[in-house]
């Protein structure tokens, strides 16, 4: 009686990448948790008189529309990782035929989404400094300046990432496996900030 010998089967590895930036979000949560726990032990230790006074200041139509937009970028960015993922680097017919897309058509939509919120955060900066609320003018201003502005940062990171991820393709001969690793990791970092600003929304915005 013989034995069958089995042909070595391949092991598939996570990619390391992909990985690592999961573990580094996490590490980007808590810091986000922090900021959190900050802004509610703040309004505890204030009183809720300084949160009422000041938050008739936001614009919340405005920042809703502005959030819009930024919710919706998350949505063109997981069309251009549809693309990636097919390998696709650009579109293969008109501009306007959206179906034809390449991922950098999606992801250039996306920075484009990306960049008017950001504008549109420094417009409200902007408005609410010219109403006395800055980040040195009450313990509200320094907790709204501080959560809304280092996520800010991390919204331009991500537009830097996609200009990266972009100019290399643009240079790279063929559009293979580690093209479309690298705008899937991207797409992990966008969706995170999307999700983490929804939630400084309604907590800033919709919770007075």
């Amino acid at each position: 009686m013989t034995t069958a010998v089995l042909p070595p089967q391949k092991i598939n590895r996570p990619n390391l990448v992909a990985v690592g930036t999961i573990v580094w979000l996490a590490s980007e949560l808590m810091f986000f948790a922090a900021l959190f726990a900050m802004y509610f032990t703040t309004r505890a230790v204030q009183g809720p008189q300084i949160w009422l006074e000041s938050t008739e200041l936001l614009a919340i139509p405005f920042a809703a529309a502005n959030t819009t937009i930024l919710v919706l970028s998350s949505v063109t960015c997981q069309f251009g990782v549809f693309a990636a993922e097919r390998f696709q680097a650009k579109r293969t017919g008109s501009i306007f035929q959206f179906s034809k897309w390449g991922m950098r058509e999606w992801f250039a939509l996306t920075f484009l989404m990306g960049a008017f919120f950001i504008g549109g955060q420094v417009y409200e900066y902007a408005h609410l400094v010219q109403e006395n609320l800055t980040l040195s003018s009450n313990a509200y201003g320094s907790v709204f300046y501080m959560t809304t502005g280092f996520h800010g940062l991390h919204v331009t990171g991500g537009l830097i990432a996609f200009l990266i991820v972009m100019i290399r393709t643009f240079r790279a001969q063929r559009f293979g496996h580690k093209q479309a690793q690298t705008a899937i990791v991207v797409s992990y970092y966008w969706h995170f900030v999307d999700v983490v600003w929804i939630a400084l929304f309604a907590t800033i915005y919709l919770i007075k």
